[in-house]
């Protein structure tokens, strides 16, 4: 029996798939205008006209211009049509430009361009099984290092390593720490500088991230900080007081086996530090989540079919609290405490001890 049609409901969806259309090409302007530092430029300057917007930022006027028509009828920027001017305003810049730290969501973007390249390769597995192997993102690990960088030079050493109860007093007194799927290691780094007591090692499949690594450790002069090419889920090198994984685990093949090494590698009173995505493992509890269906996509387009490539368990971004806290009891940690920092709806802090 065939239902009537809600011709509100439909003519409201209909709405709504205008927007988000409207909003995926006013994603990728922002890219753009990230990319071109276009927003750092206007932030610096009264109402201009678009030949002095180019000029400022170094840039071709006709383009420019053309992004900016994007920019006023998508109201990020303000244009006087009696002047020819426009004004990136102050509340917006607070968002969008580099000045704005760790609040500018305009760097987000850039993981669109970067997602997109691999919808064939996506759309692929869905029909054929398996999935897109991290080699298909050659600037994934650079954007995850930019956007990593700006979280631990600001709350690493301040607020995150705090919540793990008397962790920074033994960071202080000298203790071996290890970080997993460390990426260009800027964590390690960061650490090994405010605490020059303690030995860090930072570890990563990725040759290329690792001897970033190294360069920066070399640059920083941090004789404390060291770097090794590893395999985590064939076990730790070692063992420590302190294993931090910061956005790692959920993206691994084998994360139950990582978990259980983690928890053989920790030391008499070690911590294990885990950063993951704050979400539920729940979809009905995600709905008002700020950033779900982003979070969602992402996993789609990375997370989980970068796992499922390595004939992974393809676990995903958003797998949740409730099953990180059954992993990390299954793994052997009898004592779990999640934490929050504030204005940080993206992250849940899990401090584990065995």
């Amino acid at each position: 029996m065939n239902e009537v049609m809600d011709q509100a409901k439909a003519e409201a969806f209909a709405g709504r798939m205008t927007a988000l259309l409207n909003d995926a090409f006013v994603g990728m302007l922002v890219s753009i205008g990230h990319q071109t530092r276009l927003f750092d430029a206007m932030a610096e300057l009264p109402a201009a006209s678009s030949d002095a917007i180019a000029q400022a930022a170094g840039l071709q006027e006709r383009y420019v211009r053309e992004w900016l028509g994007g920019m006023v009828v998508a109201r990020i920027v303000s244009y006087d049509p009696a002047t020819q001017t426009y004004v990136l305003p102050r509340e917006h810049a607070a968002f969008l430009t580099r000045s704005a730290g760790a609040d500018n969501l305009a760097f987000f973007t850039q993981y669109i361009r970067l997602l997109s390249a691999v919808e064939g390769d996506v759309v692929r597995a869905f029909r054929e099984g398996g999935g897109v192997g991290y080699e298909k993102y050659p600037d994934f690990q650079r954007l995850q290092a930019e956007e990593s960088a700006r979280l631990y030079d600001t709350a690493l050493v301040e607020a995150i390593l705090p919540l793990a109860d008397g962790v920074v007093e033994r960071l202080r007194s000298g203790i071996d720490v290890i970080d997993l799927g460390t990426g260009q290691g800027h964590a390690v780094n960061v650490m090994a500088r405010a605490f020059p007591n303690s030995r860090f090692v930072g570890v990563d499949f990725s040759a290329e991230g690792i001897e970033a690594a190294r360069a920066e450790a070399a640059s920083w002069k941090l004789p404390n900080a060291r770097f090794e090419v590893a395999d985590i889920a064939a076990g730790l090198p070692g063992e420590f007081d302190l294993v931090t994984a910061f956005d790692v685990i959920h993206d691994l093949a084998k994360p139950k086996v990582v978990l259980a090494n983690i928890s053989r590698a920790l030391r008499p009173e070690g911590v294990f530090l885990m950063m993951d995505m704050a979400a539920s493992s729940h979809l009905e509890e995600n709905l008002d989540h700020p950033f779900g269906p982003a979070l969602y996509g992402a996993s789609v387009m990375h997370c989980m079919t970068v796992s499922l490539a390595q004939g992974g368990e393809g676990l995903g971004t958003m797998w949740g609290e409730q099953v990180a806290q059954e992993y990390l009891k299954e793994a052997g940690f009898s004592h779990v405490q999640v934490h929050h920092l504030e204005g940080d709806p993206m992250h849940a802090f899990y401090v584990a001890r065995c």
